[in-house]
C-alpha cells in the first residue's frame, strides 16, 4: 500500500471497520482505530508499545516465540500477509486472523505496516457451556485458519479425520460463518442410506412413485435450499450410487423419484470422511471424479491425541455442556491419566467418559477409579530404564533431558513440540528458562570466581 498525498492515520484507520493499526518498522504500535482500542486497549495505553507484546504478552517477536510473524514475512515478501493467531485481550483469549500489509513512501521505501485484525466466530480459546468448536493447540489452530479461509466462499469442502473428531461440528461452524447462515444445514448420513432409499431420501418423491408412497415427500436437497448439505461419511456411497450425486453436483439439478420436471438444486457442499478416499479410488470403490468434485479444499481434522494440550479446556467444557456437569471438575490425577490416554475415540470417547464419571462422581470430583478400565492401563517404563535415571529433583531432570534433545534434534521446533506432546509456546517457554538458567549460573561462578 503506497502513501499518496497528505497522511492521516486517524482518518484511514477510523475508516475500517475492524480492529486496526499501524505499526512501526520496528513493531511499535503508532495509531489505532476505536475497535483496537475497544478489544486491546482496555484502560492500557498501546501508544509506542510493541504488537507481540500487546497481542501476547511476549518480550520477543513472534517468531523468536515459536509462532509465525506476519509483519516478519511481510516485510520479507513485501506483499500482504494473513496469520490465524491466539490474542490475549481483556476479555481473555481469542481466534484472530491477523492480516499484515506494508505501507511505502513514493520512493517504494517501506515505512510501517497496516495491521487489521479479522474476528474469527469459528471457535473459541476459552471454557464454554455453547456447542461449538474450543481449542488452543498448534494441530487445532492449522485447521481453523482453513475453516476461516473457506468459510465466507462457496468452494467445496472435504474433512478428513478420523471417527469422533467432531466433523460434523465443523461442518456447521463453516455453514455458520457463512453467507448462507440464515438458511437450513442439512445433514445426510451417507452410511446409512441404502440403494432402494438414496435417491428418496436425497431427491425426494412423488405420491405414487412406488408402493407406500402415499404422499408428496421433500428431499434432503431440496431441503436445504439456499443453505449448506453435509454429506456425513461420503466414502460410505455405494459405487452404483455415485454417478447420482456426481450428475446432482455437475448439473445443479435433480429430478424427484416418479417426477420427471428437474429441480434446481441450490446449496453449498460440505463433505466428511473417515476413509483414505485416494486409495478407495485406486481400489476402484470411489469414481475419482466424483473425488475430484468434493475435494477441492480439503482440511486435515487433528485427532485427539495430536492436540493433547487441549485436553484441559476440552474436558471444562464438555462438563459444562453434558447434563448434571455443571460444577464437576477432575481430580489432578485423573487428568494426568487422560493425558497419557491415546483416545481411539478421539472426542466422542472423551465425551463419554465424561458423561460416565458425572454419575460416578458423588462428590462432584472425577477420580481415577471411575475412569473406564482402559483409562488406566497405561504401560509404566521398562524397568532398566527406571534403573538408569539419575536420582534427582524432577524440574532438573525434565531441564538436562530438554537440553540433550534440542541439542541432537535437527528438525524444527514445532515438530519437536510435537513428538515430546507439547506445545510450541510451552516448549519455547521451557528452553528460554533452560537458558535463562545457565546465564545465571554462567554470572554466579563468574562473580565467584
Amino acid at each position: 500500500m503506497q502513501q499518496t498525498g497528505p497522511f492521516d492515520p486517524a482518518t484511514m484507520l477510523e475508516a475500517i471497520p475492524e480492529p486496526a493499526a499501524l505499526l512501526s518498522t520496528e513493531y511499535r504500535v503508532m495509531a489505532t482505530n476505536q475497535s483496537y482500542r475497544a478489544l486491546y486497549a482496555g484502560e492500557r495505553e498501546v501508544i509506542g508499545r510493541t504488537c507481540y507484546e500487546v497481542s501476547h504478552g511476549y518480550s520477543v517477536p513472534c517468531d523468536q516465540a515459536g509462532e509465525s510473524c506476519p509483519l516478519k514475512e511481510c516485510r520479507q515478501s513485501g506483499q500482504r500477509q494473513r496469520v490465524l493467531h491466539l490474542h490475549n485481550t481483556p476479555y481473555g483469549d481469542e481466534h484472530v486472523d491477523v492480516e499484515m500489509m506494508p505501507l511505502t513512501d513514493a520512493r517504494g521505501r517501506l515505512t510501517g505496516f497496516l495491521e487489521v485484525m479479522h474476528q474469527v466466530r469459528e471457535a473459541r480459546a476459552q471454557v464454554s457451556d455453547q456447542e461449538g468448536l474450543v481449542g488452543r493447540a498448534p494441530a487445532f489452530t492449522r485447521m481453523l485458519s482453513l475453516i476461516h479461509r473457506a468459510a465466507p466462499s462457496e468452494i467445496t469442502v472435504l474433512l478428513l479425520g478420523e471417527s469422533g473428531t467432531g466433523k460434523e461440528l465443523v461442518a456447521r461452524a463453516l455453514h455458520e460463518s457463512s453467507p448462507r447462515a440464515r438458511a437450513p444445514f442439512v445433514t445426510v448420513e451417507c452410511s446409512g442410506l441404502s440403494e432402494g432409499l438414496f435417491e428418496s431420501e436425497l431427491f425426494g418423491h412423488e405420491r405414487g412413485a412406488f408402493t407406500g408412497a402415499v404422499s408428496r415427500k421433500k428431499g434432503l436437497v431440496e431441503a436445504a435450499r439456499g443453505g449448506t448439505l453435509f454429506l456425513d461419511e461420503i466414502g460410505e456411497i455405494p459405487l452404483s450410487l455415485q454417478v447420482k450425486l456426481l450428475r446432482l453436483i455437475e448439473t445443479g439439478s435433480f429430478r424427484p423419484v416418479g417426477s420427471v420436471e428437474p429441480q434446481h438444486a441450490d446449496f453449498r457442499l460440505v463433505c466428511a470422511t473417515h476413509r483414505d478416499l485416494r486409495q478407495r479410488v485406486r481400489e476402484g470403490l470411489f469414481r475419482q471424479d466424483l473425488y475430484y468434485r468434493i475435494s477441492a479444499f480439503p482440511v486435515p481434522l487433528p485427532a485427539l491425541h495430536e492436540r493433547i494440550e487441549d485436553l484441559p479446556l476440552l474436558t471444562a467444557s464438555l462438563l459444562q455442556r453434558l447434563p448434571g456437569g455443571v460444577g464437576v471438575t477432575l481430580a489432578a490425577q485423573t487428568l494426568d491419566l487422560l493425558q497419557h490416554y491415546a483416545f481411539p475415540g478421539n472426542i466422542r470417547e472423551l465425551r463419554n467418559i465424561l458423561e460416565r464419571g458425572i454419575l460416578l462422581a458423588d462428590d462432584g470430583v472425577i477420580q481415577p477409579e471411575h475412569l473406564p478400565q482402559e483409562c488406566l492401563e497405561i504401560q509404566p517404563l521398562p524397568q532398566q530404564d527406571l534403573d538408569a535415571l539419575p536420582l534427582m529433583p524432577l524440574d532438573q531432570l525434565e531441564n538436562r533431558y530438554l537440553e540433550q534433545v534440542s541439542a541432537r534434534f535437527s528438525g524444527e521446533r514445532r515438530e519437536l513440540a510435537r513428538r515430546l506432546g507439547v506445545s510450541e509456546r510451552t516448549l519455547y517457554r521451557k528452553l528460554q528458562r533452560l537458558q535463562l538458567g545457565h546465564e545465571t549460573d554462567s554470572g554466579n561462578a563468574d562473580a565467584g570466581g
